[in-house]
């Protein structure tokens, strides 16, 4: 059900360039473009409903833009995070209120309901603040993770390779080589989303002469790193999604979040996985409202369909219980140490992928020809739902992993 107001009020967007963004000049460790002390923290409020009517007045004006054009909404991204959807994970010591993984799953379940790209790229945004939240590297987290955790910087993750590459599915681009007080980074990340001029990103490398690797933040201001549009994308052209090019990329240890990372991926991982969950419940969400609406003139006939609106409402809502309990979990004790608990993480997010697609297929159906009109909700819908079940991890990539873990008690 959605909550808020409805009163359009469009921000201001900026179509997605097709050449590389230019280089800034820096220092390797001057990200920030800030003095070495770190920033106040700056409780951010949080509010269900006033995120809700942010996104009803500040974002459904944008849709069609954002999935025809390629615009990017910079400035929606930057007012979610001053309302706090950001910061839900993050503790008050950082800028945050920090009502918990469940508060962010459910503010990228609202964005995902009204737009899966700009549903998505928030889940980008709120890995990274997670993966900066459980770092060790206190430094970082004191100058980078109350600009993110507020919007005020955008970021993203690159995390996409490594994922599939400790699952064995591909090898790792990135490789590191030690040097005095960083490493230096090469290699090339194909596709890389919620990407822009000064926007921070996370990158995974194998450390030359080692079997460890290493995870660090990054950004394009880094001398040696690069940005270029390179293909065009059906659903998320305005996802901001880039390659990027690292050569001989200079990382400070200040920007290292672990190295060796084997025990720090363990701990993000849940979380990685679980916030994903939450675009599957707003797309899901998005076509049962939209049944409902066929069913005001088709009921007569759609009731003879198999996936009826109150049997993809019921499993929907098994979906998002078994969702918000895992929430919980993962905010109450190191849910690495769990025995079963990544298991039925895993399981959430593939059972996410599959209701996406039966429920946008449903909705196709019983909306009959009006789904085919060019441009309408009810076939991006079905573009988004299938963006659930093959963004990484994809459904194939979470059977896979299914299959190695062991049995749930």
């Amino acid at each position: 059900m959605r909550i808020g107001g409805t009163a359009q009020h469009p921000y201001s967007i900026t179509p997605r360039p097709l050449t590389p963004y230019p280089l800034t000049p820096m220092l390797p460790n001057a990200l920030l473009d800030r003095a070495s002390k770190p920033f106040p923290p700056a409780v951010v409020p949080f509010d269900l409903a006033e995120i809700q009517s942010a996104i009803d007045q500040h974002l459904a004006p944008l849709v069609p833009t954002i999935d025809q054009e390629g615009v990017y909404p910079r400035q929606f991204m930057h007012r979610l995070g001053t309302l706090g959807g950001f910061g839900q994970t993050v503790s008050p010591d950082f800028g945050s209120r920090g009502q918990g993984f469940r508060a962010a799953v459910q503010v990228i379940e609202a964005v995902s309901q009204t737009c899966l790209c700009t549903g998505f790229i928030t889940w980008c945004h709120i890995a990274c603040v997670w993966y900066a939240q459980n770092a060790d590297n206190v430094a970082l987290k004191e100058h980078l993770l109350p600009q993110i955790a507020n919007g005020e910087v955008l970021a993203g993750t690159g995390l996409s390779n490594p994922m599939k590459h400790f699952a064995a599915i591909e090898k790792i681009a990135l490789v590191a080589e030690r040097r005095e007080g960083g490493y230096v980074i090469d290699g090339l990340l194909p596709w890389v989303s919620n990407l822009g001029p000064g926007h921070y990103f996370a990158v995974v490398a194998k450390i030359v002469g080692s079997d460890d690797y290493l995870m660090a933040i990054v950004s394009d201001r880094l001398p040696g790193l690069t940005l270029k549009s390179t293909a065009h994308f059906i659903a998320l052209e305005g996802s901001n999604t880039f390659s990027c090019q690292l050569r001989q990329v200079f990382v400070s240890d200040e920007w290292i979040l672990a190295a060796p990372c084997a025990d720090y991926i363990d701990r993000i991982k849940p979380g990685f996985v679980l916030a994903q969950v939450g675009m599957g419940l707003g797309v899901i969400q998005a076509c049962v409202d939209s049944m409902k609406r066929s069913n005001q003139r088709y009921d007569h006939v759609n009731n003879f369909l198999d996936d009826s609106v109150d049997r993809i409402e019921a499993d929907l809502g098994r979906l998002r219980s078994q969702t918000y309990a895992l929430a919980d979990t993962l905010n109450a004790q190191p849910p690495y140490c769990e025995p079963g608990f990544f298991r039925r993480v895993v399981q959430a997010r593939a059972d996410a992928s599959e209701l996406s697609l039966r429920a946008s297929q449903a909705d196709m159906l019983h909306a009959g020809a009006r789904s085919y009109l060019q441009g309408g909700a009810i076939e991006r819908r079905l573009r988004e739902a299938y963006f659930v079940a093959m963004v990484t991890p994809a459904l194939k990539h979470l059977k896979k992993v299914l299959q190695t873990l062991p049995a749930t008690p």
